[in-house]
């Protein structure tokens, strides 16, 4: 429960002498909580910043049952640690009581964005994405937002994002009331897939996979740093095309990766396509507007 004052009264919360051993078990030193304090953190968990012992760590909270999303981003986030490419907060431990599932992070200060922040976050994911694996897909299925991401391993990019990615969001689609002729049309354009890659062949990169202006954010230091991501191996575009659905990246983000690693000519058709994967997800989740403006995006791809 929190006070006005956005702390924690821990006499009234038991339940953080579990967070306090597992943090302690992680980092090898005792841990005693001093304070808690929410902070942003978006819509699907709870936020908070744990304080004690001169040590600061970034905690997401939610039911017993969302463990297995705060696993896959546990797994998201080491796997693009280990391309030694972009920075991401380092993951301290991750676990359940019983009734409430967590996910302990380190706590990062974070700055404004400018040019070179742009710059350097437009290299990292370069350098991120021409990491080429030997298949689509991941060893494990994760999440986008709070939507299961079916993730199994594919030789065929266009058959995989037709089956795992479109198509189980057009399923989802309908079972949350969409709109007919949006389903017809949807599932018209699965028909008509191979035509957007008639001369382009993508190669299995490690993808963000969440790839928007909310997920990344600068340190004091002027290091990019990324978050929250949705891991699969996929088109590189994917991740470039959702970078733009909300708002973009800025110029200086753009150039330094096409300048490591340029786009394929017809990616500005792609993008629409990548992105209708977002849109129809966040349909699923939030409904309203999101369903004429997926429909309008399958329009526009179709008459192409």
């Amino acid at each position: 429960m929190l006070n006005t004052s956005g702390e924690q009264n821990l006499a009234m919360d038991q339940h953080w002498q579990e967070v306090e051993r597992a943090i302690a078990t992680a980092s090898g030193r005792a841990f005693r909580i001093d304070r808690v304090q929410a902070v942003g953190g978006g819509c699907i968990n709870d936020a908070l910043c744990l304080s004690g012992g001169g040590k600061r760590y970034f905690v997401k909270l939610n039911s017993k049952d969302q463990l297995p999303l705060f696993e896959a981003e546990m797994d998201g986030l080491e796997a693009i640690r280990a391309s030694a490419t972009l920075r991401v907060p380092e993951v301290i431990c991750c676990g359940s009581d019983g009734e409430r599932a967590w996910l302990v992070l380190e706590y990062l200060g974070f700055a404004s964005a400018g040019k070179g922040a742009r710059r350097r976050l437009g290299e990292g994911l370069a350098a991120m994405h021409a990491q080429v694996g030997d298949h689509f897909g991941w060893p494990q299925d994760n999440f986008i937002g709070a939507t299961v991401q079916d993730n199994r391993p594919s030789e065929d990019w266009i058959a995989f994002y037709r089956d795992y990615r479109l198509a189980r969001q057009l399923d989802l689609a309908e079972a949350n009331g969409a709109p007919g002729r949006l389903l017809d049309q949807g599932r018209e354009l699965l028909e008509v897939l191979p035509r957007f890659f008639s001369a382009y062949r993508p190669a299995p990169a490690l993808l963000h996979g969440d790839l928007w202006g909310g997920n990344w954010s600068v340190l004091e230091s002027g290091e990019a740093v990324v978050f929250d991501p949705a891991v699969y191996r996929g088109d590189r575009e994917a991740d470039i095309a959702m970078s733009e659905l909300f708002g973009g990246f800025g110029q200086d983000f753009y150039a330094a990766y096409q300048h490591h690693l340029p786009l394929d000519p017809g990616y500005r058709t792609r993008r629409e396509l990548y992105n209708l994967y977002h849109l129809l997800n966040h349909f699923n989740l939030f409904g309203g507007a999101y369903a004429s403006q997926s429909q309008s995006v399958i329009e526009h791809l179709l008459a192409q």
